[in-house]
């Protein structure tokens, strides 16, 4: 099955957007160059099939290509299952992720019965030490947990995180400048007050804010003068 679609996934790929894609995936290997509506429209099909069958024929095997995980991680997530078989598919793919596109794609906006069981089970990957770990658990929150029963708890686990990764420190500068979308007044203050985060995530999230079509001109030239343009960059 899994070879099936492997055979499958090979004849569709674009060589000319594999490499595109490998431009934006550095250290990324095993790229194919299958467009996103092809991935999910494959991940629709296994469902509607043993979805259960063709996990644990992935689990066990090798995951030659950048587009299988991709494809592993669709399923997991729009698979019609209980919320504690999810985690537990969940627990054992996270170790798989290697790359951003594959986390982000893969940390959808859940549904109501599943914030709090979720917000539980994220809680040991902010402490990781690993940068796929640390990235799907600050994606899935900004994606779901920027609500006002999170937002203290979540800019907490923030603050805290320590990680030269390029894409973990990405993460956290995204998701404050989601939490400042959801809640500006609150995120001003945090930034204002001796925020605990090092000042090259600091001021990438001041950038982000910056960026976004949400924040108004007037706030745009306040948050760039909080810059910290003169302090050290190290973690």
């Amino acid at each position: 099955m899994i070879e099936n679609l492997r055979t499958r996934l090979l004849a569709l790929g674009d060589p000319a957007y594999g490499r595109f894609n490998a431009k934006l995936l550095p250290g990324v290997t095993g790229i194919i160059g299958v467009r996103m509506p092809q991935l999910r429209k494959l991940a629709r099909e296994i469902l509607r099939d043993d979805w259960r069958k063709w996990l644990a024929g992935i689990e066990a095997a090798d995951t030659l290509y950048y587009e299988e995980r991709m494809l592993q991680g669709l399923v997991i997530s729009l698979a019609p299952c209980t919320i504690a078989e999810r985690l537990d598919y969940t627990a054992r793919f996270v170790p798989r992720i290697d790359n951003w596109a594959v986390c982000d794609v893969f940390c959808r906006k859940l549904h109501a019965d599943e914030r709090e069981p979720v917000w539980q089970f994220i809680q040991p990957y902010f402490r990781s030490d690993a940068p796929y770990d640390l990235r799907f658990a600050v994606v899935m929150s900004l994606q779901n947990f920027t609500d006002a029963a999170h937002l203290e708890d979540l800019l907490r686990l923030l603050g805290r995180i320590r990680h030269a990764d390029y894409y973990v420190r990405m993460g956290v500068a995204w998701a404050v400048a989601e939490c400042y979308a959801k809640a500006p007044e609150r995120i001003h203050e945090w930034l204002r007050d001796d925020c605990p985060l090092d000042d090259w995530t600091y001021d990438k999230a001041l950038q982000k804010i910056v960026e976004s079509r949400l924040t108004p001109e007037p706030v745009r030239q306040t948050i760039r003068q909080m810059k910290r343009r003169k302090r050290s960059t190290r973690i």
